[in-house]
């Protein structure tokens, strides 16, 4: 069953602008996060994966109804890119029925020009 659904549309020059800051990057993005992003080669890429990421972060907080505050303060939240496709870490202080199989995170992100949309869908098992 589908307990939510939350969009997000996200301009990568506004990120990009703002990850020049070091003290945004470290307060909003996760450590895996960040190396990623790093590892992308060039500004306008490192930027869009973060812009991913900042996203995912406001389509899961539509979708879940926590706050982007708590989100931005959660040290464990986090966007994973895996082989299978990204995925959403729910840490169990944040809601526990993630890591007891109650609830699932689905994201969808799509990059086209200067946007980055993401689709974060809850389901209830």
């Amino acid at each position: 069953m589908i307990l939510g659904l939350g969009v997000d549309l996200c301009s990568i020059p506004r990120i990009q602008r703002a990850v020049r800051s070091p003290h945004f990057v470290r307060r909003l993005f996760r450590p895996a996060e960040i190396a990623y992003a790093d590892g992308m080669g060039n500004e306008r890429s490192r930027a869009a994966s973060f812009a991913s990421a900042f996203a995912a972060r406001e389509a899961f907080a539509k979708a879940s109804g926590v706050s982007m505050y708590t989100l931005a303060l959660n040290s464990r939240f986090s966007l994973d890119r895996t082989d299978a496709g990204p995925r959403l870490v729910v840490p169990p202080e944040l809601d526990p029925s993630y890591s007891r199989g109650e609830k699932q995170a689905w994201v969808s992100i799509s990059h086209d020009g200067d946007y980055v949309a993401v689709i974060v869908v809850i389901e209830g098992r």
